[in-house]
């Protein structure tokens, strides 16, 4: 289909204009005295998910101005083929349908494609989720932990959720991911296991990612050298490599497919642990979860569709304001691992720099995406965000309700974590201007410092942008609808910058020169290598 880059159109020009004459200088304080309703006013609500816009730098003009971007560039088209099966992967020539892996069996098909696809999903998912409910049951007798082996989309997006939802998994069972081709990543989690009670996930598509076959061997003979015997109970592959898999010793296999990307994959066979830790009730829940989020995408309109308005904020910062990077403080525990997740999300689908026809961007692209859980962000790197030179949008995520029983002390903790939230969000926008801080008494130890260079350390700029992002809970449906948001918000900014957010080449090259090296570290051999890779490798044998 036909693409239209957001730099080819009227409305960034307009976008530009626009910028130039008032974005430049927008001011959020005089922008919330001006408008007692801003909060009502770019408020949105989503299944799962309330989004607080009204801390952006933005107004009813400057999101009109991006809503018609997006329909100028076809935005709704795009999406629509996406929903419909269309190989949109372009260099790939692959559908992108991880929308399908989360679709109830008896949805109204969108296209043949897409009501095939969801037909194969579901002739994997219940056989997957029969074998989850298997195990559950045998939880504290035949099985104690679960370790899961992965790497990358099979690692990180397993883990966030089993963590997120521990209030949610079985009581009886532990769990365990290992991912990096280090000793000092799977050597103390062994340690601890007991390998008759031990269940191994292996998860890769091809059984041939090297990181995940080299820990997975680990595991097997430090399950044999323990006293195991029965591969074939203990070790389950999540892999499309059926015969490699037996020849591992797995004999219980669950596929997926082409059209789904690795970091999307948590909702497919990938997602095995999850549904080990949750059961199948709560697995289904998750997928409901992201299947209104699906619906809200594919049906709102662009003015009030929060993963398009979150994308076109997102545009707006990275190539008008020259935001580089943006920060995730999810303030709930659970969230902890998100941010990470949402690295792999973000920048493996649009860290690129060319568009679908293989011309140079001339706009940034991907802004680098961090963070930590709050508090403990705002112990660490928050001095930076409040009076640091760059300004670096934060996204809040804030949960309501604290786990089932929460109360008592716990209660108040969460209060306080609540009003943190509140007041961080609060302090970026508003700032403290240097005449404000003059007024407080400065240090004991300062007294002999003016008190006018007391008050500029003291001053905060302010003006500094955030978006709040609300949950009622953390629950196996909220989470996924959260996942399912930024899956869709990615997409909806790659569109518009017109590249391909579902291939990863980037991840190729340095695989490729790894296989090449493996043997000069065994060998020594430095001939036809740069100097440095020569000297490195030389000093590292």
């Amino acid at each position: 289909m036909s693409v239209v880059r957001c730099d080819q159109t009227d409305a960034w020009k307009a976008l530009q204009a626009h910028y130039d004459a008032s974005g430049r200088q927008f001011d959020l304080r005089a922008a919330f005295a001006s408008d007692a309703g801003r909060f009502d006013h770019f408020a949105i609500e989503a299944p799962g998910v309330f989004a607080d816009l009204s801390k952006n730098r933005w107004d009813a003009s400057t999101r009109a101005l991006l809503t018609g971007l997006a329909a100028e560039c076809g935005l709704e088209a795009r999406r629509d083929a996406m929903f419909a099966g269309e190989p949109i992967n372009l260099t790939e020539g692959r559908a992108v349908l991880h929308t399908a892996l989360r679709a109830p069996s008896n949805a109204p098909p969108v296209s043949a494609v897409t009501d095939a696809a969801i037909g194969e999903v579901h002739s994997v998912l219940d056989p997957l989720l029969a074998y989850a409910e298997r195990v559950r049951a045998q939880a504290g007798t035949q099985f104690t932990d679960v370790l899961n082996i992965g790497i990358g989309g099979s690692d990180l997006g397993p883990q966030m959720a089993v963590i997120a939802l521990q209030e949610f998994a079985h009581p009886q069972l532990r769990f365990h991911f290992v991912s990096n081709v280090d000793g000092h990543d799977i050597a103390p989690v062994l340690a601890r296991l007991d390998a008759n009670k031990t269940l191994v996930i292996v998860a890769s598509k091809t059984f041939t990612t090297q990181e995940t076959l080299a820990n997975a061997n680990v595991a097997r003979e430090w399950f044999t050298a323990n006293g195991g015997t029965d591969v074939a109970t203990h070790f389950v592959g999540v892999t499309t490599n059926i015969e490699a898999a037996a020849k591992f010793g797995i004999t219980t296999t669950f596929g997926f497919w082409d059209w789904v990307g690795g970091r999307y994959s948590l909702w497919s066979a990938i997602g095995l642990s999850i549904a080990i830790a949750i059961g199948a009730d709560g697995f289904k829940e998750f997928l409901a979860g992201a299947h209104a989020m699906d619906e809200h995408f594919r049906t709102a309109p662009l003015a009030r569709n929060l993963p398009v308005q979150l994308a076109l904020i997102d545009v707006w910062y990275r190539n008008f304001h020259g935001f580089t990077s943006r920060s995730v403080a999810p303030y709930h525990q659970g969230l902890k691992r998100f941010p990470a997740y949402l690295q792999q999300l973000e920048m493996e689908s649009n860290g690129k720099r060319v568009d679908v026809d293989g011309r140079a961007v001339p706009f940034a692209t991907s802004p680098v995406v961090w963070g930590e859980p709050g508090t403990n962000g705002q112990h660490a790197y928050f001095q930076m965000l409040h009076q640091g030179t760059d300004v670096v949008p934060v996204e809040f995520i804030a949960v309501k309700r604290p786990a089932a029983g929460h109360d008592g002390a716990y209660a108040d903790l969460h209060v306080k974590l609540l009003a943190n939230c509140l007041a961080q969000s609060q302090a970026l926008m508003q700032g403290k201007a240097p005449a404000e801080a003059a007024q407080e008494s400065p240090p004991t130890a300062s007294r002999t410092i003016a008190r006018e260079v007391i008050a500029e350390h003291r001053a905060f700029p302010g003006n500094r942008p955030s978006t709040t992002l609300v949950l009622d809970a953390l629950t196996p449906r909220t989470l996924g609808s959260l996942i399912a948001l930024y899956e869709h918000r990615v997409f909806c900014s790659g569109a518009l910058w017109g590249i391909n957010s579902f291939d990863q080449w980037g991840v190729e090259l340095g695989k490729a020169l790894c296989n090449a090296l493996l043997p000069r570290l065994a060998s020594g051999a430095t001939d036809g290598l740069d100097s440095s890779t020569a000297g490195l490798l030389t000093r590292l044998k």
